[in-house]
């Protein structure tokens, strides 16, 4: 079995990024770690893949920035827009060159990282996701790349870089506002909940209805995997039921906004028929008719603060790993009522 990167960091006692910056002879590496891990390059045999980038002294830095496979829908979210804008504006204030990479699947992704690493400019991707298993990630550490996560790290968590909203407490409290409003039948809209904001935003809805004595009802529950069409069957179920909510947490506004189209379809009127709230606070939030009650997660915030961890740790290697939580806010606006 060939040697890899990780079986150098093993044996040297440092990451595998570590391993990678010495390989690049990157400066932020002190003379004694450089000789520790060539030791065990030379214990082990290691052949480091040569670098197309030359020294590092004379090479731009650059950032990967990675949104979540997808044919369509990461590009119409303003939450990535958001955050990109923070990474970038980060960036230009450090010197660091940005590079967003994406694709229709994982495998379009690990070939444009693959293609992007082998330039030798790389110093780190932020990961503008996280989800239950990403082989995103594993390639990530069998390269020893740094990487930074915005959300919440399910692989080597206490090893992982993460920024992080309490999705869980932003959750219950979305809930508790409608509980609050007198609302007593509350449903969830949310994403396929492999992305773990989406879980844990949904396990804060069923903790608020827990500890108001409510029942958790799975027809209650809608969870969708993509937006690709115009009719939604699956919201129509939950909004003709006879026992139909009167209020709707939503995950994401985009979600809120394909709620609202489809009680348009069918006779409702938000808020008087029914109440939303929602995630994210994005322009979908100010644009839509009746004005949406959204939690700002502050997704700029995310993006500078995740450039900014990268950016430290790639200059810094010594750094330990942190988990930095960015704080959330409810916006009133008029798509919830008091019944």
């Amino acid at each position: 079995m060939a040697v890899t990167v990780k079986d150098v960091a093993a044996l040297a006692g440092v990451s595998p990024s570590t391993v990678s910056r010495v390989c690049n002879d990157h400066p932020s590496i002190s003379r004694d770690t450089k000789e520790k891990v060539r030791r065990a390059m030379a214990q082990l045999n290691y052949e480091p893949a040569l670098s197309a980038g030359g020294n590092t002294n004379q090479r731009a830095r650059q950032i990967g920035m990675v949104l979540p496979p997808s044919p369509r829908m990461a590009y119409e979210n303003p939450f990535y827009l958001e955050t990109l804008r923070g990474i970038s504006q980060l960036c230009n204030q450090r010197q660091y060159a940005a590079a967003l990479i994406t694709g229709q699947d994982e495998s379009e992704i690990l070939r444009a990282l693959q293609n992007l690493n082998q330039s030798g400019h790389l110093e780190g991707i932020v990961l503008l996701y996280a989800k239950e298993k990403d082989d995103i990630v594993e390639y990530l550490c069998e390269a020893g790349l740094l990487y930074v996560v915005i959300g919440k790290a399910n692989q080597l968590a206490g090893q992982t870089v993460c920024i992080d909203n309490d999705n869980l407490l932003a959750g219950h409290e979305a809930t508790d506002y409608l509980y609050q409003l007198g609302h007593r039948k509350i449903a969830y809209l949310g994403c396929n909940t492999m992305f773990l904001y989406s879980a844990d935003r949904k396990s804060g809805y069923q903790l608020s209805l827990l500890q108001h004595g409510l029942p958790i009802l799975p027809e209650y529950c809608v969870e969708m995997d993509g937006i690709l069409s115009n009719d939604f069957p699956v919201l129509r179920e939950l909004l003709e039921r006879k026992d139909r909510p009167t209020a709707v947490v939503a995950s994401d506004d985009i979600l809120a906004v394909l709620l609202e189209r489809t009680c348009m379809q069918i006779g409702l009127s938000v808020p008087e028929d029914i109440s939303i709230i929602s995630f994210n606070n994005s322009p979908f939030a100010q644009f839509t008719s009746f004005q949406l009650t959204s939690v700002d997660i502050n997704s700029f915030q995310l993006g500078v603060e995740a450039a900014a961890q990268l950016i430290n740790h790639a200059e810094d290697p010594n750094l330990l790993a942190t988990k930095i939580i960015i704080p959330h806010h409810i916006v009133e606006r008029s798509s919830c009522r008091r019944l």
